[in-house]
């Protein structure tokens, strides 16, 4: 294969309960990327439309992820990436994975698959470490696998996929407001008291548990965070009331889409789905902040090659 393009999509990290394990893959929002081989050989950046970011390949997260990937395998050619950026960087709904993930998938493409889908989840990490400052695999691991994942282990890393109700939607709001990964991160307390860690694993194997046998009313119990966003909550303006609008509007309920400021609701059905985006747009008319809303099935394929 000389050429191909890809769309790679967006994703919603930690889905409440799940800080650092659970992400869904998106749909209806996504970047698109090119791959070429080229003579020279290396990694090479050659267009970016969409967002101001760097063309070196060391500093840019697609660039670290396609350098890895490309650097395991020895070749005599070289591979040119042109990125289409359709996700804003710091949106919350894994720009950065998105990057990294396409690239990575891309190049695996370009070099006649070496690697499997799992195995390049390692690959997508080193640029999301670029961009995070930590080797995360929550959004990654949806937009390679599809569907939703679980991260069981970092050391060694364990992704499980997840299998998806078929009804299951989501609505996501993203106010125009900027929260880094990083600077999400550093608010963190570091530990988490006994009865905290009860029932936010609780919630978890409630949550994979609700995935598994389609019950749509556990999966709403589940989406509860009693570590992560009762800190970072602060730093998305009228959070509390989101969540109470989408269970009113006829959402499972919600939180935040990975460290912010975008908030996700899932839902049983596009009707409600669009239900719960119909009411979030009549409220934050009138917040003052300017936003985009999304409502997207969630993605069981993954990375799509167009």
């Amino acid at each position: 294969m000389n050429e191909i393009k890809i769309f790679s999509p967006a994703s919603i990290a930690n889905v409440s309960c799940g800080f650092d394990v659970l992400g869904l893959c998106l749909d209806s929002v996504g970047d698109e990327m090119i791959f070429r081989k080229t003579q020279k050989k290396g990694i090479f950046i050659t267009k970016i439309e969409g967002a101001e970011l760097p063309y070196e390949t060391n500093k840019n997260v697609a660039g670290v992820s396609a350098q890895a990937v490309y650097d395991s395998v020895e070749v005599d050619f070289g591979i040119e990436i042109e990125i289409y950026k359709k996700i804003k960087a710091g949106s919350g709904i894994g720009s950065s994975s998105a990057s990294a993930s396409g690239s990575a998938f891309g190049v695996n493409e370009i070099l006649g698959r070496p690697y499997s889908l799992q195995e390049l989840v390692p690959y997508a990490m080193k640029g999301e470490e670029l961009a995070s400052g930590s080797l995360h695999a929550d959004n990654v691991a949806p937009v390679l696998l599809g569907g939703c994942t679980l991260i069981r282990s970092y050391t060694p890393l364990d992704v499980l996929k997840i299998p998806v109700p078929s009804e299951l939607y989501a609505t996501i709001i993203h106010p125009h407001i900027e929260v880094k990964t990083k600077d999400a991160r550093k608010i963190l307390k570091p530990t988490v008291t006994l009865k905290n860690a009860i029932q936010q694993w609780g919630n978890v194997g409630a949550f994979v548990s609700g995935m598994y046998t389609n019950d749509y009313e556990l999966i709403a119990r589940s989406l509860e965070d009693v570590v992560v966003e009762p800190i970072r909550s602060i730093l998305i303006p009228k959070f509390k009331d989101l969540i109470d609008l989408a269970k009113k509007s006829g959402g499972l309920g919600g939180g935040i889409s990975g460290s912010g400021p975008s908030v996700f609701a899932l839902n049983q059905g596009k009707e409600n789905a669009e239900k719960v985006k119909e009411s979030w747009n009549e409220f934050y008319k009138n917040v003052g902040i300017s936003y985009d809303i999304y409502v997207t099935k969630i993605n069981e394929e993954g990375i799509k090659i167009l």
